[in-house]
């Protein structure tokens, strides 16, 4: 909060996703893989094929959240919605665990 109160342009509470990159020998590997991910929860997961021919498999979640907390060096939010934040974003790193 001190950080945050001391902050003079915009200030964004980001938690990113959890991605996992897999290089796959076969098409076949990364298509058996990908059906695990999205059975796991995984949603965006996908698989991608270079112009070499080399076969990347990407299991991604859904978890992210973005929210903007100050503006200009104006807070915008309670400090008690930072906490709230904070939780739902430890939540979401335990969900990716």
């Amino acid at each position: 909060m001190t950080a945050l109160e001391k902050a003079t342009g915009d200030v964004v509470f980001k938690f990113e996703p959890f991605v996992l990159h897999v290089l796959c020998r076969e098409l076949e590997d990364a298509q058996l893989l990908h059906s695990v991910a999205i059975d796991s929860g995984f949603r965006n997961s996908g698989i991608t094929v270079g112009r070499g021919g080399k076969i990347t498999m990407a299991v991604r979640s859904t978890h992210c959240l973005e929210v903007p907390l100050s503006h200009k060096g104006r807070l915008m939010v309670s400090e008690e919605y930072i906490e709230f934040l904070v939780r739902v974003a430890n939540q979401k790193m335990e969900e990716n665990i």
